[in-house]
């Protein structure tokens, strides 16, 4: 299999499906609680609750918003497999009791990387296996990883990177060769047996049968274990989830596991422009700097840096990951001052160094990513309470995870929209020391060369201020 032009199944003719048609099927229908591995899951939605605390009270706060569903943030794509299978167990047992006390019924949907990077099965498993401690047992897993606004889209049973019009097979991207989730499979069956360590039935839906309208793509969702629909737009989205929320009416459990695209759609919402300026403005703190925490180390991250260098005055900042694991202490009080330190009024941009180092094997590597996260997130604390910035800008998912729940505290938030189309999205936390504080939650492996400079001079723009000092 090799890159280059898109599968001839592309032209064929898109079924119009509204989001109306979605929202249609939602009044009766199950809450949707995302347990999300990295905040970035956020970023196709807006005015949608999100967790990072997991208290029947956390929980049932989220309920009571009413809506569709929210969000969890787990971030279990940092944790070693035991600890993501404790944590999503944990989850679900706490949104069971607090569904079962205001007398309502939640599906969880296993929100993760449009790149397949995260623990599979593990998590789906755990998830169908509470439901069924519950008397609510799992008929199928809908697995749904794409993520159409960044090029990330299911065709011939393929999963495919779309970038500057380029076609290429996941499994020869960039991402497959992930330190800790590294895999070789494109074909999402041959992917599901690869991470199972076993042969997988795996039933392959068609685009032809996704754009079909005939009843065919809801019969295919009644008919195996696991099921896996070709999409390509939003279109595709929802009318899977029409056909979800059509078989779930008639009695069938359904468990997802999905990248971001198919969490709007699901949620009955339609792709909505970008934060307008002067709701921008609103939310900004006016007058005081920015903060910007980098830990993500693909390539397009590293590329995005360098045009934020370029493009913004900024006191820089790099924490040696070397450093970090001889002398972590040193490290932090070092660089905790160089940014204090910075000129007043002057955006801040923290990150680490661009060298990935990787441990031998998937738990060493996890165990040095995180000891950098908590080094970030103990320097960013430290920051915000000293000299509270005008937003902070988050890069990367375990950066982005530890810099809401370590460093600013987040319990509860809204998603309130983007700040690009479909991609980084922004939270307004609404209790703990960052209550009112803007967090932008920006992927490491989405936006073109210019997307993170971009975002920054959104926001600079926004406090009245632009870094001259």
């Amino acid at each position: 299999m090799t890159d280059g032009d898109p599968p001839a199944a592309v032209a064929l003719p898109v079924r119009q499906v509204p989001a109306d048609a979605v929202r249609e099927r939602l009044g009766g229908a199950s809450r949707l609680v995302v347990l999300d591995d990295d905040p970035t899951g956020t970023q196709t939605v807006a005015d949608v609750p999100v967790l990072s605390a997991w208290s029947r009270e956390d929980l049932a706060w989220a309920l009571e918003q009413g809506g569709p569903g929210f969000f969890v943030l787990t971030n279990t794509r940092s944790l070693t497999p035991e600890d993501a299978a404790t944590r999503n167990r944990e989850v679900a047992e706490a949104a069971l009791a607090a569904a079962e006390a205001q007398g309502l019924e939640v599906a969880f949907a296993s929100r993760s990387d449009s790149t397949l990077r995260g623990h599979f099965p593990l998590e789906t498993d755990v998830l169908a296996s509470v439901a069924a401690e519950r008397g609510r047992p799992v008929d199928a897993v809908l697995l749904v990883p794409a993520y159409v606004d960044a090029g990330r889209v299911t065709v011939d049973g393929v999963h495919w990177v779309v970038d500057a019009g380029r076609w290429t097979p996941v499994g020869e991207s960039e991402f497959a060769g992930d330190a800790t989730f590294g895999f070789r499979s494109s074909r999402l069956a041959d992917w599901v047996a690869e991470k199972s360590g076993r042969s997988v039935p795996v039933t392959e839906v068609p685009l032809a049968t996704v754009r079909d309208g005939d009843g065919a793509l809801a019969a295919a969702l009644s008919a195996g274990s696991v099921i896996v629909p070709d999409v390509v737009t939003d279109d595709d989205l929802r009318a899977v989830a029409v056909a979800e929320l059509d078989v779930e009416r008639e009695g069938r459990r359904i468990l997802l596991r999905t990248g971001p695209s198919y969490v709007r759609a699901r949620l009955g919402q339609e792709a909505s422009p970008p934060l307008g300026d002067e709701r921008l403005a609103a939310l900004v703190r006016p007058g005081s700097a920015g903060l910007v925490v980098v830990g993500s180390h693909v390539g397009r991250t590293t590329r995005q840096l360098e045009r934020l260098r370029e493009a913004v005055p900024a006191t820089e900042v790099v924490l040696e990951v070397g450093r970090v694991l001889e002398d972590p202490s040193a490290a932090v009080a070092d660089l905790r001052d160089r940014v204090l330190a910075a000129e007043d009024g002057e955006l801040v941009v923290l990150s680490t160094s661009r060298a990935r180092v990787a441990g031998e094997g998937e738990a060493a590597s996890l165990a040095i990513a995180r000891r950098v996260s908590a080094a970030m997130s103990e320097i960013v604390a430290e920051v915000v309470r000293r000299r509270p910035p005008a937003f902070v800008v988050a890069k990367g998912g375990i950066t982005s995870s530890d810099t809401a729940t370590v460093a600013l505290g987040i319990r509860r938030a809204w998603v309130r929209g983007t700040l690009l189309p479909g991609i980084v999205s922004l939270w307004e936390p609404v209790d703990g020391p960052a209550a009112g504080l803007p967090y932008v939650v920006f992927a490491g492996n989405v936006g073109d060369d210019d997307a993170l400079a971009s975002v920054v001079e959104r926001l600079v723009a926004a406090s009245g201020r632009r870094g001259e000092g």
